[in-house]
């Protein structure tokens, strides 16, 4: 078995690539005796790498990293350590202007469509916001830029003069999403674009992003916790726990064959109406242990039923077997 480097896909084919990626945050207080400043491990060693075309769902609890990760793509927050690759291109050496030009091509879908998008502003400039920054189109083009893509989105024309507060919760994540593309990226995070909305909302909002996805050739990493709705729309799935990628498959082998026991756990806990099923959950004990201070060893073993000594005290690599299988785990390795 390899590192997770040499897993899924080809990394000379990657659109995105994460090398060693770690954001630590101060913590705004010094450790016993006036020792050195306490740090929050929010991301930590994250290897990763997406193709073109590709969704890769990432699920995990809250306060795992997940978009802390997304921000870190993005450069909107800047890494502690480790190397972020567009393209080809090495997002930290860019220049200030070669940077602006790339996050034309990097766009964010954020989990509250409301606070996203600016009270005051209608949705003719929300929209127009990114076209005129880029300066890609101007007068009667730009006009005709944005009653497309909202169109695009399912909105008229009439929804042009409105503000936010007009629109319901689904319709604001349909501008939210507008506004992404109006600037033609090829990449987009989605950070819980849909765990806002109603169940019947959430899924027309998936079927929007798979549609969109298929015509304008765009690659997503879609942030989660829910299981049911990653299962839907990714092709690959990356379970985060304390800032770590645990397992990382396609989505048949996470559903039907998953190796870490964190995994295991999440899937049992999807609500299942067969009572077999409900009776089969796996109950962790205790909670999340704090990024201010993780657990020695693999940050899972303190809830993990099948810890060992070694897990204790070694931190497990993410290994990739076959398939591009990979899994951090010493109990339960990449097959």
């Amino acid at each position: 078995m390899s590192p997770v480097s040499a897993s899924e896909p080809n990394l000379a084919e990657a659109l995105l690539r994460c090398v060693g990626l770690r954001k630590e945050f101060p913590a705004g207080q010094r450790g016993l005796f006036g020792g050195p400043r306490l740090t929050v491990k929010a991301v930590d060693g994250v290897e990763l790498a997406i193709a073109p075309g590709e969704t890769l769902g990432l699920v995990g609890e809250s306060g795992s990293g997940k978009s802390t990760l997304g921000r870190l793509i993005l450069r909107l927050i800047e890494p502690t350590a480790g190397q972020i690759f567009f393209a080809g291109r090495d997002l930290a050496a860019l220049t200030r202007a070669e940077l602006r030009q790339m996050r034309r091509q990097m766009q964010i879908v954020f989990q509250d469509p409301y606070s996203s998008l600016n009270p005051r502003m209608r949705v003719r400039a929300i929209v127009a916001e990114g076209i005129e920054i880029h300066r890609l189109a101007r007068g009667r083009e730009k006009e005709e830029r944005v009653v497309r893509m909202l169109e695009r989105v399912g909105l008229g024309p009439e929804a042009l003069e409105r503000l936010p507060h007009e629109f319901s919760g689904g319709q604001r994540q349909r501008i939210g999403i507008a506004r992404a593309l109006a600037v033609e990226p090829r990449f987009l995070v989605l950070d819980e674009p849909v765990s806002a909305l109603d169940v019947s909302i959430q899924a027309q909002i998936i079927n929007l992003l798979q549609d969109l996805q298929d015509d304008l050739r765009l690659t997503y990493l879609f942030i989660a916790h829910d299981l049911r709705v990653v299962e839907h729309i990714s092709r690959r799935v990356a379970i985060m726990y304390l800032g770590k990628i645990v397992e990382v498959a396609d989505r048949e082998t996470i559903y039907a064959a998953p190796r870490h026991p964190y995994t295991r756990a999440l899937l049992s806990a999807i609500p299942a109406i067969d009572a077999a099923a409900r009776a089969e959950r796996i109950k962790l004990p205790g909670e999340v242990p704090s990024p201010l201070d993780p657990p020695a060893g693999c940050g899972f073993h303190p809830r993990c039923p099948y810890a060992n000594d070694i897990c204790k005290t070694v931190t497990p690599p993410l290994v990739a077997g076959s398939g591009g299988h990979a899994v951090a785990c010493h109990v339960f390795p990449a097959p």
